[in-house]
C-alpha cells in the first residue's frame, strides 16, 4: 500500500502517554483475567471482542457477560490527548488512512450535496473512557457514534496478524475503513433507523439486522478504497488479497470454526466469511455507496 508522504489527519487523539490509561478499583481482572485463568477461551474472547464491532454496542458488555461478571465498575484513568510523535510509524500509518478516508468520503458527501463530518481517531492503550462507556483493549477496535470517534490499541494489529492470520498494512487500513463506514452510517441516520428496528426486534432478527449493518461498513470501507485509488494509486500488489483475507478471518463462521464451535447462521452477527468479502468487493468494484444497500438486497 503506497501510503508513506500522504497527507496526515489532525483529528487524531493520542491517549497512550503515560501507559494511556488503566483501571483503578473495581472487581478483578474482568474478561482479559477470565481468559488468563482459563475461564473462556480463546476462541470465544476473539468471538465476544469482533461481536463488539455492532454499531452502538459497547463492546465492554459482551465481554462482562461472557466472563460472569455484570456491568463495569472500574474508574479509568484518562491520559492527556495528544498528537503522536512524529517517528512513530504506526501511528503515522493510521493518521494517513485516517486522512484518506476524509478526503474520499468528503468528496463523497459533497457530492451527494451533503457535508462529511471527520470522526476522531483516539489511540490508546490499556482503558480509556469513551461516551459509550469504558473502552479498553481488549475490546479491539470501535466506533462510538455517540462521541463520534473510532478507538483502537495499535496491538490489536499484532492479534490481527499473529491470532487471526491477517497480516499486511492494507488488511490494517481496512480495519479503519470499516470502522470510519460506521460513522458514515451514523452520519446518514442509517445506524439510528437500525437501532431502533433492534429494540423491536426478536434477538435472530436483531442479529439479522446487524448483519446488514456490518456487511454495509465493509461495503464503504470499499469504496473509501476505490476512490481512494482512483485518485491516489494506493493498491500495489496483493493488498486487495490482504484484505479479502481479513475479511474472511473475521466471518463470523470463521470465527465460531476457530473456537471448536458449531457454525451456528442465526447467530451472526457480522456476516459469514464469504459474505463480508462480496460486500467489500463489491464496494470496491463500484466505489457506488448505493450499491451498498444491503438492507433492500435479497441476497447477502
Amino acid at each position: 500500500m503506497k501510503w508513506e508522504g500522504n497527507r496526515e489527519s489532525d483529528n487524531v487523539e493520542d491517549r497512550r502517554s503515560g501507559g494511556g490509561g488503566g483501571f483503578s478499583g473495581g472487581g478483578g481482572l474482568g474478561p482479559l483475567g477470565a481468559l488468563l485463568s482459563g475461564r473462556l477461551g480463546v476462541g470465544t474472547i476473539v468471538i465476544a471482542l469482533l461481536g463488539g464491532w455492532v454499531l452502538g454496542i459497547n463492546p465492554l458488555t459482551i465481554l462482562n457477560a461472557l466472563s460472569g461478571g455484570g456491568a463495569p465498575t472500574a474508574q479509568v484513568q484518562q491520559a492527556p490527548a495528544q498528537r503522536p510523535p512524529a517517528d512513530d510509524k504506526m501511528a503515522k500509518f493510521v493518521s494517513t488512512v485516517l486522512a484518506d478516508t476524509e478526503d474520499v468520503w468528503g468528496e463523497v458527501f459533497a457530492k451527494g450535496g451533503g457535508t462529511y463530518r471527520n470522526p476522531k481517531l483516539v489511540l490508546f492503550r490499556g482503558a480509556t473512557p469513551t461516551a459509550c462507556g469504558q473502552g479498553q483493549s481488549a475490546m479491539g477496535p470501535f466506533y462510538c457514534p455517540a462521541d463520534q470517534k473510532v478507538y483502537i490499541d495499535l496491538g490489536f494489529y499484532e492479534t490481527l496478524q499473529k491470532q487471526l492470520g491477517a497480516p499486511g498494512d492494507f488488511a490494517q487500513a481496512y480495519v479503519i475503513a470499516h470502522e470510519v463506514g460506521h460513522h458514515v452510517q451514523n452520519l446518514l441516520g442509517i445506524s439510528a433507523k437500525v437501532q431502533e428496528a433492534r429494540s423491536r426486534a426478536s434477538e435472530a432478527e436483531g442479529n439479522a439486522l446487524s448483519v446488514r449493518l456490518e456487511l454495509q461498513a465493509d461495503c464503504f470501507a470499499g469504496v473509501w478504497a476505490h476512490h481512494a485509488n482512483n485518485a491516489r494509486q494506493l493498491l500495489e500488489d496483493g493488498d486487495v488479497a490482504e484484505a479479502m483475507n481479513a475479511a474472511a478471518k473475521i466471518g463470523d463462521d470463521a470465527l465460531q470454526r476457530g473456537a471448536g464451535r458449531s457454525v451456528v447462521p442465526e447467530s451472526f452477527t457480522h456476516g459469514s466469511s464469504a459474505q463480508r468479502q462480496r460486500w467489500f468487493d463489491k464496494g470496491l468494484k463500484t466505489g457506488s455507496v448505493k450499491g451498498c444497500d444491503t438492507f433492500s438486497s435479497r441476497s447477502l
